[in-house]
């Protein structure tokens, strides 16, 4: 992880610490905001990263989505999948 995705990792580290185990495990998505968003961050870094995770908890209201939701390119078969039309092998 980069030193700036690290720097914004720390509020969603410092959440999953101290407050998600009082807000209770209703949570709409799988993996949990927190968990995609330190995925994210780890996979696309600070900006890209940091854009999928902000999405992903602007998502979730009673409006928004619920169900699997990876961070992409985190699914094996999605990636082969997407990827097999530029297999040259």
């Amino acid at each position: 992880m980069s030193p700036f995705a690290f720097l914004i990792s720390l509020p969603v580290r410092a959440y999953r610490l101290l407050l998600s185990p009082w807000v209770g495990h209703g949570c709409r998505y799988q993996p949990t905001c927190s968990a995609y968003a330190l995925e994210a961050l780890e996979r696309h870094g600070a900006l890209r990263g940091g854009w999928l995770a902000a999405k992903r908890v602007g998502s979730c209201h009673p409006w928004g989505g619920h169900g699997y939701d990876p961070v992409p390119g985190a699914d094996p078969a999605f990636d082969a999948t997407r990827h097999k039309d530029h297999d040259h092998a």
